[in-house]
């Protein structure tokens, strides 16, 4: 909402997902028109790094804890690799040390669709590694709904 209230409301965060989507409406439409330009290998290579460092080391960690909690480390993991400043990073150094290509698209059509489709953030701390609702989020949201 603004830098003294961070939270969204149900609207807002429809919004903000449908930036996303637009977002990922444009990425996927590149990809598709250069197809024939896309090495699939590469392209599938950077489309499952975000979640093989980032999302399972973690999921699995939280489905192995009896309380649901789970070092802070694997929320770390997760918002490095789907930070778009990694990503940027990332497809950089492919430029510099691979070659720029159209496969390099598998990167923000992972973290559009994540955000877009499927509503994704980065996680904070101190709510649940895999998404429910926490207690005062609850309470908060029932304060602030929208009439």
């Amino acid at each position: 909402m603004d830098p003294r209230n961070l939270f969204e409301t149900r609207t807002t965060y429809r919004l903000l997902r449908l930036e996303y989507l637009a977002a990922l409406g444009v990425c996927a439409g590149l990809f598709l028109v250069h197809w024939a330009e896309v090495r699939l290998l590469p392209a599938l290579l950077l489309f499952a790094y975000i979640d093989v460092i980032g999302y399972l080391p973690g999921l699995i960690a939280f489905h192995r804890s009896a309380t649901g909690k789970i070092h802070r480390g694997f929320y770390v993991a997760y918002n490095l690799a789907h930070s778009f400043v990694t990503a940027g990073v990332v497809a950089l150094l492919w430029c510099w040390l691979v070659r720029p290509e159209w496969a390099l698209l598998a990167i923000p059509i992972h973290l559009c669709g994540d955000r877009g489709l499927l509503g994704n953030f980065l996680k904070p701390f101190a709510v649940s590694f895999e998404p429910k609702p926490h207690p005062a989020y609850l309470r908060l949201a029932a304060a602030v709904s929208e009439r």
